[in-house]
């Protein structure tokens, strides 16, 4: 299919809008269904990924939990993924996906529902939260790759990556300004962990709307299949090699933020301010690349994202500071989203390609994928963890980001890579 690039529509900022909504309505039923569905769960992510770990850091001051925590949620995540696929075959695909949404706030009930914050209970938890993205992400890439094809996938992730930055606006400087006032000004007499238990109430809520969503979609399951392989063509290795790169950086991600934030700049008020400032102008950029830009810009916004992340990594090390984590969290606002635009379509087109070469169940290729991000993600966080035991928590707050930024630049040639031989292939 040819690529979805339309001139800018004339006109005032209203007549832009409503041309920008007619633009979306010319779009594929499905892909608009699992867009609004995003969107809505979009403000929910944030809650999940920044104030669990604050929650932890508030009730334990121990670093080593929060990336113990999120390391437990990594080893639920692909364990999911394979009991998904034989659940695929007698449960609806929606259904599917609709329970892993609701999972992530069983997941935020169970921590907050623990009086003594141990790291026995912090590691159920994190499984627990595990189970939701992997009944999440495992049938929301299907989804994605089943509603949409590579002529339309920039639009896609640029509308859902739009989502992402305008939730990271509006969530985390709201939960934080509350978070915060309720600290400040006694609110609850003061029971600063009965606020947290009101956002874990705005998390259900939420996720049983964005649930009605999704089932009103018209979507196929996959075919009852073999889905579990061990030899692939050489193309989806070098996919896998690019997959465990960008799994070492998932976890730093995640947890870096509040870790850093509750560290050296100050409470939860401050981590949302941060999430909030310049979240805006990202959120228009990335709308507008994945309106305008086609298949040929995906490595450049990919490099682009990478090379944000490691300079975020480099202010952090060299000032140690909260100018510096300002710094880092403004060059992640845009960074993490820049990666995930460049890198999804690339991963997708790679599917789409393979799966009719080797005549296979789609989901063979993106239930392994998880697994390589898992090998990433272990290390990863295994990397920040010897660290804070060899030498200290300062030096791995201080040094980690900035090893994994470096790290991470070997994916821009590996895209580049897979990009290029996909070019050729297609051709022949």
């Amino acid at each position: 299919m040819k690529e979805t690039t339309v001139a800018g529509p004339k006109g005032g900022i209203f007549s832009r809008a409503f041309s920008e909504i007619r633009h979306f309505g010319t779009y594929p039923f499905n892909m608009r269904v699992l867009l609004l569905t995003n969107m809505l769960y979009a403000f929910v992510l944030p809650v999940v990924e920044l104030f669990v770990g604050t929650y932890i850091m508030r009730n334990s001051s121990e670093l080593a939990y929060v990336v113990g925590y999120q390391l437990a949620v990594y080893t639920g995540i692909p364990l999911t993924f394979f009991f998904n696929g034989f659940l695929m075959r007698h449960v609806r695909i929606t259904h599917l996906y609709s329970f892993g949404m609701l999972l992530s706030g069983v997941s935020m009930a169970v921590m907050m529902s623990l009086e003594t914050l141990a790291l026995g209970g912090i590691i159920v938890a994190g499984l627990i939260m595990g189970l939701s993205y992997g009944f999440f992400w495992a049938n929301r890439d299907f989804l994605a790759l089943s509603s949409t094809d590579d002529g339309n996938r920039n639009y896609y992730y640029g509308l859902e990556s739009f989502f992402n930055t305008v939730a990271s606006v509006v969530v985390p400087g709201m939960i934080g300004a509350f978070l915060g006032a309720t600290a400040d000004h006694g609110w609850f007499a003061g029971n600063i962990n009965f606020a947290y238990k009101l956002v874990t109430l705005f998390v259900f809520v939420l996720t049983i709307v964005a649930s009605a969503v999704v089932c009103r979609g018209r979507f196929a399951s996959p075919a009852r299949e073999r889905f579990v392989y061990f030899r692939f063509d050489r193309l989806w290795n070098k996919m896998m090699r690019l997959a465990v790169l960008k799994g070492i950086a998932q976890g730093y991600i995640v947890t870096a933020p509040s870790m850093l934030v509750m560290t050296l700049v100050g409470n939860e008020t401050t981590l949302g301010t941060l999430q909030s400032i310049g979240a805006l102008v990202s959120a228009v950029l990335l709308y507008l690349l994945g309106r305008f830009t086609s298949s040929r810009h995906r490595v450049a916004i990919f490099s682009a994202g990478l090379l944000l992340f490691a300079l975020g990594g480099a202010f952090n090390a060299v000032l140690y500071s909260a100018t510096g984590v300002i710094v880092f969290m403004l060059c992640l606002v845009l960074g993490r989203p820049l990666m995930d635009l460049g890198y999804f379509p690339i991963q997708l087109r790679v599917i789409d390609y393979v799966s009719r070469k080797e005549n296979r169940n789609s989901y063979a290729y993106i239930f392994i994928h998880e697994f390589a991000l898992y090998l990433g993600r272990f290390f990863g966080c295994g990397l920040f963890i010897a660290l804070t035991i060899c030498l200290s928590d300062t030096f791995a707050i201080r040094y980690a980001l900035l090893i994994i930024g470096a790290i991470q630049l070997i994916s821009i040639s590996i895209s580049r890579d897979i990009t290029q031989s996909l070019d050729r292939l297609e051709r022949k």
